[in-house]
């Protein structure tokens, strides 16, 4: 097993330099990414009125409100780089820990990676077609290209990551003074056509909350926070309400320039919201920059991604050779290519389905809605045990709080499992996910074999 870092690891710790602002604007850059150019499509499929679609947003960011409490006690009772791999360990034992780890790397964080390399997919065939596997010949090329820039040891600076989420920013503020100022679709004060008699689906709330999805980052950023107690709440509170906000008033100018029925025709909203009000070049525009955005996504998710692997590879011996660090690239160069594999694995299956952004969600839903009530439910269980804190923040109207959270969970669970088996080809996908983390089970019994018969 590599020992290299191990003696900066030693010398150096994670110091309290962030202020609220500073995660505030980490959380809000990592949630608004380019999903919110997408989903909203699928949502408006999935809801019975105009007034539904609204609402769902509203109770995606309510959920998430919630959610965020519950990490604020559990980021400020027992803060950790380490984030859930940490509760969880903590909580439950290593081998849930070692569980969440394999869930990471076979199916949330490479399925992400496919799934945001489709939407970068989708909007460059707007731009440029390939012909009839467009989608996904786009969605592999981006995956290689950006994997192989990690490889490298190039990655994006800094700046040019601020620039794009800036961009990014404007983007999304230009998109909602064009919608909100359109003339208001014919369609949009049509009733829409009924949805299994339902207001709306669970469905619906699996991509709304999509969407919202990276506010639980910031469990990561704790051992960082100044006056982590009031600050971890503050900043998930207030990134959450801009959020909520700039969502709802999005989805509101898509529904006043396109309407319902429009926007569930849609393979790349935003783009035809600003068709619709700035003519072919607002469209190109806005290609252009979500294109850019959605490659920056990717690049951060690979980044991330091989990290958690390498330290699965530094954990566990039989994970030893993604646990090697190249010094020449300053990077985890086998780490980034078994990922790099997998998500190319995953873009290969989901083109075989009408959709492949679809049928990764199918992927990976059901694992990340899984460990994430697990989480929820490791707050009682850490309740039982000091906190690393004197004086942390406490969760309020517990034990409520948290049985709402682990109640939304569950729900989600069912949802994404129901989802996944409704689609066509598509409920391949979601198969092969379960699968895929139960296989960890095998492994890691052979994991503990190794170790004991080497002990």
């Amino acid at each position: 097993m590599s020992g290299h870092g191990s003696s900066s690891g030693a010398s150096a710790a994670p110091r309290p330099t962030l202020t609220v602002f500073d995660a505030v604007a980490m959380i809000v850059g990592i949630v608004i990414g380019v999903g919110i150019f997408k989903a909203p499509s699928i949502v408006a499929g999935n809801v019975g009125t105009p007034s539904a679609f609204i609402a769902v947003w509203l109770i995606g960011g309510a959920i998430s409100l919630i959610g965020a409490l519950c990490y604020a006690e559990l980021g400020s009772s027992h803060p950790n780089a380490g984030g859930e791999y940490y509760f969880l360990s903590r909580a439950y034992g290593d081998w849930l820990g070692f569980l969440f780890a394999w869930a990471r790397m076979t199916v949330i964080q490479t399925g992400a990676i496919a799934a945001i390399a489709f939407v970068f997919a989708d909007y460059a065939t707007t731009l440029m077609p390939l012909g009839k596997h467009s989608s996904p010949l786009y969605a592999g090329l981006a995956v290689i290209g950006v994997t192989a820039l990690n490889v490298v040891g190039t990655t994006q600076s800094k700046w040019v990551q601020n620039v794009l989420t800036t961009a990014l920013a404007l983007t999304v503020i230009a998109v909602i003074v064009g919608g909100l100022g359109a003339s208001p679709a014919e369609a949009a004060s049509a009733p829409g056509p009924a949805k299994s008699g339902a207001w709306f689906s669970g469905l619906a709330l699996i991509f709304v909350l999509l969407t919202y999805g990276g506010w639980n980052e910031a469990a990561y950023l704790t051992a960082e926070m100044r006056d982590t107690k009031r600050n971890i709440v503050r900043a998930l509170m207030i990134g959450i309400v801009v959020i909520t906000s700039l969502y709802v008033l999005l989805n509101v100018a898509y529904l006043n320039a396109l309407g319902l029925s429009a926007m569930e025709e849609s393979k790349a909203v935003a783009a035809d919201l600003m068709r619709a009000t700035w003519g072919e070049g607002g469209a190109w525009l806005l290609s252009i920059v979500v294109v850019s955005a959605a490659l920056s996504t990717l690049n951060a998710t690979i980044f991330t991604g091989a990290r958690t692997n390498y330290a699965l590879g530094r954990d566990f011996a039989i994970f030893s050779a993604l646990g090697r660090w190249s010094e020449q690239a300053s990077a985890p160069v086998n780490a980034l290519l078994a990922q790099g594999a997998i998500a190319l694995a995953l873009v290969l299956l989901a083109s075989f389905t009408p959709d492949g952004f679809q049928t990764m969600v199918a992927y990976t839903a059901p694992a990340f809605w899984l460990f994430f009530m697990l989480t929820a439910v490791s707050l009682f269980l850490l309740r039982r045990q000091a906190p690393i804190n004197a004086d942390p923040f406490r969760v309020p109207f517990y034990p409520v709080t948290p049985l709402l959270f682990v109640g939304a969970c569950a729900f989600m669970l069912y949802s994404s499992f129901s989802y996944a088996m409704s689609l066509d080809p598509g409920s391949i996908g979601a198969i092969i996910g379960i699968c895929m983390v139960f296989s960890g089970v095998p492994v890691l019994f052979w994991a503990r074999w190794r170790a004991n018969s080497k002990g």
